[in-house]
């Protein structure tokens, strides 16, 4: 009979796993060796949501080799001393192993034993993608983005989406488009690709807007702290104009900002389109490992025209590329393809950039064993639906 022949290494990754505190240091250098984290599981967000307690939570093997981690935000339910336990984009974890118990058990465990009533966490591998010319060809009114065929279908995402229901979890906002994180997101690759490349790929509009930003003077520059305040006011003139409200206040923004570069400089930044001395337009952009988030955009009502966020958008974009990051990512679009819906300008404005819109796999949450566990996360869930 002939042997199965198994590697030390393959024995140690074949064992349980469990789960453990890291401090700030641990956790920090297991992200520096995993590029590709959301920077929602850095551990400066904890201090953006200032609101929620929280912890870094680590994935060991029997020799202490680390092989995931996640940032975990406590909301404390009012008056109990219980917990909703969040993973926003996260955990950093092998999601496609198949054995998807030995992530989820020794997780629940412990954080059932930090007094959580219910978690959500946000799997990161992708679940559909459609390239830009798919979408544009299947616009219609009444249309969905579930309605087209997708370019592409992710193995990974679409088995680990099987297993979570299997093992009773929900995927959070049913089928629309997602909940506390957008389902849908744009995402420009930007991997073995040259300026001229990230030229060719925007579509002529966009290339003439580019242009006629640059002829028209329009100056995209870094701004500061000291600039937040002029970019908070062009953000409620664009909520405004646009029929959405984020509900962030200025000083959350501040906080953000101070808090991020902080932790590294120059992960968060703020661009301002500027013509003939005034801010026109101001984009915020974070860094993160391998990663490049485009996450608020603002600009007037004015002077439309010279294009100043097309302009900040080709510049952001470069800078990405310059930086080594492996994609642009514009987060969210709505799953909407009728052209006389409000919101389908916007993804159609990123289409223009040449990327694609991508399906997350999404948030998923489940209540923890016992009666009073689920009680408690239905009575959650109404308290949030009324805030």
């Amino acid at each position: 009979m002939c042997a199965l022949l198994v590697t030390p290494t393959q024995q140690v990754q074949d064992q349980e796993l469990r789960v453990r505190a890291l401090s700030v240091q641990e956790y920090r250098q297991f992200l520096s060796r995993h590029r590709r984290a959301s920077f929602l599981q850095y551990p400066s967000w904890a201090d953006v949501k200032d609101l929620w307690r929280s912890e870094r939570v680590g994935w060991h093997y029997p020799d202490g080799e680390m092989a995931g981690a996640g940032l975990v935000l406590y909301r404390q339910f009012p008056g109990t001393r219980k917990y909703f336990a969040y993973l926003p984009e996260g955990p950093v974890a092998d999601w496609a192993d198949p054995r998807l118990d030995r992530w989820l058990n020794p997780l629940m465990r412990h954080l059932k034993a930090a007094g959580a009533f219910a978690v959500r966490i946000g799997p990161t591998p992708a679940y559909r993608r459609w390239d830009a010319a798919t979408v544009k060809s299947a616009t219609g009114p009444g249309r969905q983005m579930s309605d087209v065929l997708a370019t592409e279908v992710d193995p990974v995402g679409a088995a680990l989406a099987d297993r979570l229901r299997t093992r009773g979890w929900k995927r959070c906002g049913g089928e629309d488009d997602g909940d506390a994180q957008p389902r849908h997101v744009f995402r420009v690759p930007l991997a073995g690709r040259t300026p001229g490349d990230l030229w060719s790929g925007l579509n002529q509009e966009w290339r003439r807007n580019v242009r006629k930003a640059g002829k028209a003077g329009v100056e995209t520059v870094l701004g500061s702290a000291a600039d937040l305040p002029e970019f908070y006011r062009l953000l409620r003139i664009t909520e405004e104009r646009d029929g959405f409200r984020l509900g962030r206040s200025l000083a959350y923004y501040q906080q953000q900002y101070e808090v991020l570069n902080a932790e590294e400089p120059g992960r968060m930044r703020l661009y301002l389109g500027i013509h003939q001395g005034e801010i026109l337009a101001a984009h915020t952009m974070i860094v993160a490992g391998a990663r490049v988030w485009y996450q608020t955009g603002a600009s007037a009502d004015h002077r439309r025209e010279v294009r100043p966020s097309n302009a900040l958008q080709w510049r952001m974009m470069c800078d990405a590329q310059a930086l080594g990051a492996d994609e642009y990512d514009m987060r969210g679009v709505p799953s909407t393809l009728d052209p006389d819906e409000r919101s389908f300008g916007l993804l159609r404005w990123k289409l223009g950039t040449g990327g694609q819109v991508v399906e997350t796999l999404g948030e998923w949450e489940t209540p923890m064993d016992g009666y009073a566990n689920t009680a408690l996360y239905k009575a959650f869930q109404a308290y949030l639906a009324r805030r």
